[in-house]
């Protein structure tokens, strides 16, 4: 089962999330997204059960949920990611936010298995609408659960767009800096990790206050300082 799992979770990854390889023909995709919704959902959670997580909260303590709180991890440990969201805020309305692109529908049909509301859109595709997705959320006292160097990279590099929805709805991002002691990593532009099964993860959880900004450039400089706190050698 273990060995299934891990074949599976990098069969999604290789064949649904890299970018710039060549599209497998349309009954092919169909049938993977059809295998990922019924499969997928499942095996990873049984991979995130057998992990021997050690959670380090903020000195603050957590953020109060109930005033919105987006939760923030690197594109390449989603497998942990989108699951530990579910384990922090078990009783909170869950959303995330996929791209509007073909190869994110497998992702799109395994969150909405796990309990996630969907936010479809990127700042090149729907931009409005995400926009307006997660401030409502946010206002409802939502959990918005975001890969703030995604959907295509740079890798580890906060996104100017993730750091201005916080600004603007007054929301504060909880980091998660998750660290896998034992993992597979592929060769993708994220360094995609899959943890292996009943192995010890580090979460440290970083609470960010998010200020309003003056000006576009102040935004980006406290984005990029946020992106060489977080970026790991």
């Amino acid at each position: 089962m273990q060995e299934a799992s891990k074949k599976q979770l990098k069969k999604f990854r290789s064949e649904n999330l890299d970018r710039g390889r060549g599209h497998a023909p349309p009954l092919v995709k169909t049938i993977l997204r059809h295998l990922g919704t019924i499969l997928l959902a499942p095996m990873l959670q049984l991979l995130f059960a057998s992990l021997r997580i050690e959670l380090r909260v903020p000195p603050e303590g957590m953020p109060d949920a109930r005033h919105g709180v987006v939760f923030a991890f690197w594109h390449g440990r989603m497998v942990t990611g989108w699951l530990l969201t579910r384990r922090l805020f078990p009783n909170a309305a869950l959303s995330a936010v996929v791209s509007l692109s073909p190869d994110g529908q497998i992702l799109s049909d395994t969150l909405a298995r796990l309990g996630f509301h969907l936010i479809r859109g990127s700042s090149s595709r729907g931009r409005d609408e995400v926009r307006a997705g997660i401030a409502g959320q946010l206002r409802s006292g939502g959990i918005i659960a975001v890969t703030p160097d995604g959907p295509r990279g740079p890798i580890h590099q906060f996104k100017y767009g993730t750091v201005r929805l916080a600004s603007e709805n007054r929301s504060p991002i909880l980091f998660a800096d998750i660290i896998f002691e034992r993992c597979s990593t592929l060769k993708s532009w994220d360094r995609f990790e899959i943890p292996m099964p009943f192995s010890r993860v580090v979460v440290a959880l970083h609470l960010i206050d998010v200020p309003l900004f003056s000006g576009e450039e102040e935004l980006r400089k406290f984005a990029n300082t946020l992106s060489e706190r977080f970026t790991h050698a």
